[in-house]
Parts: structure tokens; sequence; C-alpha cells
């Protein structure tokens, strides 16, 4: 637990006032996992669900976090909270944010109406952290609204933004040529809004006509994504891209479109949560005979294949369905 006062009730109602330091104190929690997290959570969930969360996403060098301050000094012009989710990569040595992005975001950093946090990856499949949905809670609880995420760039295996954001724009730039087609199965399938960023350098006209040929070919019969070009340096086409995402979201409310991603981003999220719920229960009887240890070593030397010694261990934690209702009845 924090420290004295700071327990899941002082920090759920500290996140609810809207407090930067209870904000910054729940997020921690959720970042090192800490057995407060359900009870903060519990706590707050009521109040989310009102922010609109943006996934910003592309190659490394893109300038994401330039055009992340950009969006934020715009919505905050226009009167609104923005809280920031900077995802970066995870330190090798220590596992935590290298938080170049808090450097980088350095005109916005002390805007008491804009929440940055660097969360690292910790290795998380697609750059993003289980931790940032509950990162993304303990904001919207707070009243930030929109909530940008900043992903680290991984590249085509960055599809994960599409289990945590309403509407993800992906930034690229100029000069890219056949890596558009290189990465097309990936980052650029899951776009809804594209932006051609550092569009002052030679070539991004054409950048932008092999992204509207590509999705000519594609087709789009309910949304296509538009393309928007922007210097985030200088701050020019940030207003277009802004009316492109607040478009993207009208789009979103008007079709129903909304609601399947919702259900897809809490489906997502509680198969997280009891895959590392069960991992946890495999790993605590480890030591146990015909645990998990006694399995890793069957299967090294070949005396027993995976799958048959992952079945082994999954009926031994979750009795088959009859089995289980006997229990809830008993």
């Amino acid at each position: 637990m924090s420290a004295a006062g700071s327990g899941p009730e002082d920090l759920a109602r500290g996140v609810l006032e809207g407090g930067a330091r209870s904000i910054g104190r729940a997020i921690s929690e959720v970042e090192r996992d800490s057995v407060t997290v359900p009870a903060i959570l519990r706590r707050v969930f009521p109040r989310t669900g009102r922010a609109r969360i943006i996934g910003i996403t592309g190659p490394p060098g893109a300038g994401k976090s330039t055009l992340v301050q950009r969006l934020a000094q715009a919505y905050r012009r226009a009167g609104r909270r923005v809280g920031i989710v900077a995802v970066d990569p995870s330190s090798p040595f220590t596992g935590g944010a290298i938080l170049g992005d808090r450097i980088r975001m350095s005109e916005i950093y002390t805007d008491p109406g804009v929440f940055i946090r660097s969360m690292a990856t910790r290795g998380a499949l697609g750059g993003l952290a289980r931790a940032t949905s509950d990162a993304v809670d303990v904001l919207d609880a707070a009243g930030f609204d929109p909530i940008l995420i900043e992903t680290v760039g991984v590249g085509q295996d960055e599809v994960d933004i599409v289990r945590a954001a309403d509407t993800i724009a992906v930034v690229l730039v100029p000069g890219l040529g056949d890596d558009i087609q290189a990465i097309k199965a990936g980052i650029l399938e899951i776009a809804d809004v594209f932006v051609v960023n550092k569009a002052e350098r030679e070539g991004a006209d054409r950048a932008v006509a092999e992204l509207s040929m590509m999705l000519d070919l594609a087709g789009h019969p309910e949304w296509r994504p538009p393309i928007v070009k922007t210097s985030a340096p200088s701050g020019s086409g940030v207003p277009e891209a802004v009316a492109a995402l607040e478009a993207h979201g009208a789009h979103l409310a008007a079709s129903g479109e909304g609601r399947r991603r919702r259900s897809l981003r809490a489906r997502s999220r509680l198969l997280a949560l009891l895959e590392t719920r069960f991992r946890r229960a495999i790993e605590a009887r480890a030591p146990e005979p015909d645990g998990l240890e006694q399995a890793v070593a069957a299967v090294a030397e070949r005396r027993e294949d995976p799958y048959s010694a992952a079945a082994r261990l999954f009926e031994e934690l979750v009795p088959p369905p009859r089995e289980a209702a006997e229990r809830r009845s008993g």
C-alpha cells in the first residue's frame, strides 16, 4: 500500500476530485501492479466511459510526440482537459520507461489542464502495457477528455492499439515509398485517420497520393479514413487533424460502431485479466508435484508434448462445466 492517507479509498476519492497527486499515485499503483489496484478501479470505474480515447501510432521518427503536444494544445484552447499516456520503450535493465516523451512535450508539461504519464511497455506485444487501460480509466474518472495514447511505434505489431482506443490516427512521414506497402497489413489497416507529418519535406504529396490509392483499392463503405498533412513543429495542419479526429468521433456515435469497439475493448481486457490470473495461479503451484516446474522439465526432456502438458495443467485449475456448476450451487 502507499503511504499513510493514500490507501485505495483515499486515492480513489482524490482521483474523482481531480487531484494531480492522487492521479499520479493511482497510476503508479497501476503500473507496478499493486494489490490495491482492484480496490481503486472498483471505486473509480462507475465514473468512466465519458472520455474520448485517441490512439496515436506510427513508425519511429514520425514525430508523434510533437504532434501529440500540438493536438493537446489545440484541445486546451477549446477549454478541454487533456490526458496523455505516452507508452515508452522499456529499459532492458530496470523495466522502466525511458521517459523521452516528457522531455519532448516540455511546452505543455506544466499546464495544469494536461496530465502526462509515461508508461513502460514491459515487453507487451504491440507496445502497449496491460496497465495502459487502467491508467486511462484513472484519467477518465478524473475528468480528462480527450485522452491521447501515444504508442512506442514498434511497427507492424502495433495493432494492439485497436483494443485500447476509440479513434486511431496513424502518423507517417514522406519518403516511406515502398515501406508503405510493406507495412500495409499492419498499422495501415487500423487507421481511422491518416496524418502525413513533416509535410514540409519533399514527397509529402506523393505520400498522400499513395495512401489515397491504397484506400481506393481497399474500399471503405462506412468510413473512409481522411488524410491530413501536418507539420507538427509549426502547428500547420493541426486544426485539420483535430477536425478529422472529431469527425470520426461523430461517426462512431451515429453509426453504432462506437458501441462495437467498446465491447471489443471490454472483451480483450477481461481476457487479459483472466490470462494473468490463470498464469499466476499456475506459477503459484509451480513447485507442487505435477506442477509447472515438473511439466517444464517433462517438455524440455521430450517426455511429454507441450499441448498435453498445458491441457493437464489447465484441467487441474479449471473444473469441467458440470463440476463448476456443482461447486457454485454448493
